[in-house]
């Protein structure tokens, strides 16, 4: 009465009353009245829209992690097709030769792009030849147009692709992972930025950036073939098939096999396993083999050359007394090398570092690369400062005839070698200032052009340089000694190429910190008539800049900060007094046998970063038991919780339902027998009413052709699942998913067909029948139907005698053959609660037994040489198995910078712990001997009758408390407290007149 009266007040306070529904008159659904049932279900399914959103979209997110593109019948007939037949010949034999021939396509076709890019500049250059102003317009449009087309592509494609690609392809073997370095669209942008910045004529060169190509190569290739095999497979080859693509990438650039391989040794590795070394030999053959027969077959050469062919004389080459020469040339080489390297650095830096030249170029990324590359190809317009330095030729014709076998400064020469001296003398200078000039010019122009965010190497300036001071050098002998050096009475001539050769192999030595540089030289070339004085040269300066400045490469690392393991300097013995608990991380994210699938997932959502969790035995022992890769326990909890176990859960709990319909039915049947058999005698019998269904049903039947009325006849099938309507249910609670929960399939309020039937059930049998026919179509059938309970969610109702109700002829409809049966949102979340709640199967988890392990005193020294050699880029800290922490490759990286630096040494970690220690002493005085009365750690009140004794007890307990509640809930946490009772003042004496009676607890807490 008194909720009608209410509702009636409300009606009487709207303004435009509304219709009221007497079904929900009085009806209280959640403490909410019927006035508000409109906003509920609109908040109801706004809840609901919302759970289904987040469930979505962490299945998105775990699938993400674990996707597999194995399941695919493309890559499933693949696989068939690579077991079958690739496989059985050799998998790494296949995938290195694929690797070397893909590599050489991409270095001849990107050759032909360039050298199309520098002739059309040429031909313009030489078709304008009485147009200086349109001469002048057209060498420089071009390469401007070229270098901010590169600088846009690679900004907007793969902002990865600047640069040269070997210190970052250093730091990836290293173990260190690069986001997006080693993907399809960096290989693009990486392609097409090379090809428009060195067809620019800009000097710069393409060694560095196709390791890089390579390297990207190698891992799509391996993601390709991994994809048929296991996962693991994939992880434990992907740094050697890495290691063998940089081999490839030199042998495919330049035609060395041999130098590629052990130049790539020697830049991209501190330890090099020699079981790789056959990987990189055989693919690097492949390489140069194809890209010089590519040459032959598409550019006519007559057969397979060497790039830089020579022809020195292999009679007497050199003189030995040149040797001391050619060292000479190494010693300065080396002190150059190093000033490059130098200089490049405090170029890089000082751009960074410039506030005003900052501003006004962060104006537009095109501001920079336009401006040098305007200065680079105005200085070498060849009517202008161009002719001083070859500026018409291409970089492979200037070394070409850098290396050239004859004399420039003699007065007889041929008509073929004056048209070559003549790019190297002007009416105003000679050769030798024409050298100098073009020395210089690549030298620093090439340090300015390597700073353009533009895919370039660095190798081929440096070779260029080289190679015209070993030019220099070479004039010079010729000229002091024209008719050869004299020894043992033989006359051995001097050959200025042989000094090129030497110079070229020794700069690039210098600032690539290799001595791989010579046999590089040689298989340029094709002669190794000059073995001695190159290998003479190089060594000398490899160790001059070495004792200098460090690589080009290690210079790029520092400079760009990337994540690569310094080397230790030889400081002394204080590194041995340095160890890994000194630089560990000792908050340690782990897991353990016990843990639930929830808190597994909330580890796993926190550090998204970590790549492995360490598992031990319990959170309080922290025994390690071994170390399991996020991969599978990601894959662990899909598999608990994922739609395929939802989806199985639920047909699970659907059969169950099936089987109690059918029981049920069975019961009933049963008892309408037994009721039969039981029945009192009458003198009237009780006969079914004629049914007007099937009389109808009858009569449209005997109107059809005989087959028609068969198939008509043959198109019903048996009884229900459901058996009628169920028990009404709010609407509110209605989802449009198949709920399980209150699967009632027979209800109460079903009809029961008994021979009781009378005239009175006639009108529920029409109702029913018609309810069929308006339900059909939008109902699925089952996926197995049962002939005796039918088909779930499409009853049909059958007669005592067999024939079917539904009237009319029966149509064809095409329905889906089966039916996904799920859980509705709310069944799906008190699911999941049930499962995450529960604790992980270790048994069946892929665990490393033996993850690397460190002890507590293990030096910084035995910790970088672990990391070094066997490439690790993490390791666990113990105690006597206890685990205590974790170092990995950052944590050991900052140690090693500080040990050099001087800040880590044994005295400032002694210092260090004394201060740990003092704090702890401090603070643990400060518990022990009470609270100061400048800051209170409880506030006193003038009625508290707390002694100074109670609240050290107090907050004594309250420490241990806390201490021993490290797993603790919220609520557990919240009644670990202080309560000051309320206190009366009564002639001046305070009393207090609540008992603390919480501090006990806490205690007992």
């Amino acid at each position: 009465m008194v909720r009608t009266e209410t509702l009636k007040k409300e009606r009487t306070r709207r303004p435009h009353p509304l219709l009221w529904d007497s079904q929900y008159a009085t009806v209280e659904m959640y403490g909410r009245y019927t006035k508000d049932l409109g906003e509920y279900a609109k908040d109801e399914a706004r809840r609901l829209r919302l759970l289904e959103r987040r469930r979505k979209k962490d299945d998105k997110a775990r699938n993400k992690e674990l996707l597999d593109v194995r399941d695919n019948k493309f890559f499933k007939a693949a696989s068939w097709l690579w077991r079958n037949t690739f496989a059985r010949l050799g998998e790494d034999w296949v995938f290195l030769a694929l690797l070397g021939i893909i590599m050489a396509m991409l270095s001849y076709v990107m050759d032909k792009g360039i050298s199309m890019c520098t002739n059309s500049r040429v031909w313009l250059y030489r078709d304008l030849t009485n147009h200086p102003v349109a001469q002048y317009l057209a060498w420089v449009s071009l390469p401007v147009c070229l270098i901010l087309f590169s600088a846009g592509f690679v900004h907007l494609v793969a902002p990865q692709s600047i640069g040269s690609g070997i210190p970052e392809m250093k730091t990836i073997l290293r173990g260190v992972a690069l986001k997006e370095y080693l993907t399809f669209k960096t290989l693009v942008a990486k392609v097409i930025g090379l090809t428009a910045t060195l067809g620019s004529g800009m000097p710069l060169g393409k060694e560095g950036p196709f390791v890089h190509i390579a390297s990207i190569v190698s891992q799509l290739l391996s993601k390709i073939i991994t994809s048929f095999q296991s996962i693991y497979e994939n992880e434990s080859r992907n740094t050697e098939m890495l290691a063998a693509a940089c081999a490839v990438g030199v042998g495919a650039c330049f035609a060395a096999p041999i130098g590629g391989v052990l130049f790539s040794i020697e830049v991209t590795t501190t330890y090099f396993a020699v079981r790789n070394y056959w990987r990189g030999f055989f693919a690097a053959v492949c390489g140069a083999t194809v890209f010089r027969l590519l040459a032959v077959w598409f550019q006519k050469a007559d057969t397979v050359t060497a790039m830089f062919s020579t022809n020195f004389t292999s009679d007497f080459p050199f003189d030995p007394q040149e040797l001391f020469v050619f060292a000479l040339i190494g010693l300065v080489c080396g002190l150059g090398g190093a000033l490059y390297v130098w200089v490049h650095r405090k170029y890089v830096l000082f751009m960074r570092s410039n506030k005003k030249m900052n501003k006004f170029l962060q104006k537009n990324r095109f501001l920079y690369p336009g401006i040098v590359a305007l200065i680079v190809a105005t200085l070498s317009f060849p009517i202008g400062f161009g002719k001083y330095i070859a500026g018409e030729l291409s970089t492979h014709d200037q070394v070409h005839q850098l290396f050239s076998n004859f004399t420039w400064t003699k007065h007889e020469l041929t008509v073929e070698q004056a048209a070559v001296v003549s790019n190297w003398r002007t009416p105003e200078t000679n050769v030798f200032a024409n050298l100098i000039i073009y020395l210089l010019y690549t030298f620093f122009m090439s340090i300015i052009a390597s700073t353009i965010p533009v895919p370039s190497g660095m190798f081929i300036p440096v070779f260029k340089i080289g190679a015209a001071f070993g030019r220099i050098v070479g004039e010079a002998m010729h000229l002091w000694f024209p008719h050869g050096v004299r020894y043992g009475g033989m006359l051995a001539p001097i050959i200025p190429g042989g000094y090129s050769v030497v110079g070229a192999a020794a700069f690039s030595g210098a600032v690539t910190h290799t001595v791989s540089v010579g046999v590089i030289v040689f298989e340029m070339t094709g002669q190794i008539t000059h073995i001695v004085p190159v290998m003479i040269a190089a060594l000398i300066s490899n160790a001059v800049a070495a004792l200098l400045q460090p690589s080009m490469y290690d210079s790029i690392i520092l400079i760009k900060k990337l994540p690569y393991l310094p080397d230790l300097l030889p400081s002394g013995s204080g590194m041995y007094n340095i160890y890994v608990e000194d630089f560990m991380v000792r908050d340690v994210r782990y897991i353990w046998k016990g843990i639930s699938y929830q808190q597994l997932k909330e580890i796993l959502k926190a550090n998204k970063s970590l790549r492995s969790l360490p598992i031990v035995d319990s959170p309080d022992n922290k025994v390690l038991l071994g170390s399991v890769q996020r991969y599978e326990l990601i894959k662990m909890i899909d598999k608990h919780i994922g739609r395929e176990k939802r989806l199985e859960v639920a047909a699970k709990l659907m059969k169950e339902a099936e089987e109690k319909a059918r029981e049920e039915q069975e019961r009933q049947k049963r008892e309408a027998a037994e009721a039969l058999k039981t029945r009192r005698p009458s003198r009237f019998e009780v006969v079914p009413a004629p049914d007007i269904l099937k009389l109808r049903e009858r009569a449209n039947n005997e109107m059809l052709p005989p087959q028609a009325r068969r198939e008509s006849n043959a198109s019903v099938t048996g009884g229900p699942v459901f058996g009628g309507t169920q028990p009404k249910k709010s609407i509110l609670k209605k989802t449009n998913s198949f709920t399980l929960k209150g699967f009632s399939p027979l209800s109460p309020h079903s009809p029961v067909h008994t021979p009781y039937t009378t005239i009175t059930g006639t009108e529920s049998r029409i109702r029913s029948a018609f309810d069929i026919i308006f339900r059909k179509s939008a109902t699925l059938q089952d996926v197995t139907p049962d002939p005796e309970i039918g088909s779930i969610g499409t009853p049909s109702i059958v007669g005592s005698e067999g024939a079917p109700l539904t009237p009319g002829i029966s149509k064809k409809v095409q329905l889906p053959r089966e039916r996904v049966i799920d859980m509705s949102p709310e069944d799906q979340k008190a699911w999941e609660m049930e499962e995450m709640a529960k604790a992980i199967d270790v048994d069946h988890l892929h665990i490393d037994p033996a993850p690397f392990q460190l002890v507590e005193r293990t030096s910084i020294l035995k910790v970088h040489s672990l990391f070094s050699m066997v490439g690790i880029n993490h390791a666990y800290v113990t105690n006597v198995g206890r685990l205590v922490g974790v170092v990995a490759l950052k944590e050991l990286r900052t140690a090693i910078e500080s040990v050099n630096n001087g800040t880590l040494t044994p005295e400032s970690v002694k210092a260090k712990q004394e201060e740990e220690a003092r704090a702890l002493v401090q603070k643990e005085t400060d518990n022990n001997n009470g609270i100061s009365a400048e800051d209170p750690l409880l506030p006193k009140r003038p009625g508290d009758t707390f002694s100074d004794k109670k609240v050290n007890n107090t907050i004594t307990s309250m420490d241990s408390a806390l201490s021993n509640s490290d797993n603790c809930s919220d609520i557990e946490l919240d009644n670990i407290n202080i309560d000051h009772g309320d206190t009366s003042t009564t002639n001046g004496t305070n009393s207090t007149t609540k008992p603390h009676t919480n501090n006990h607890s806490s205690q007992q807490q």
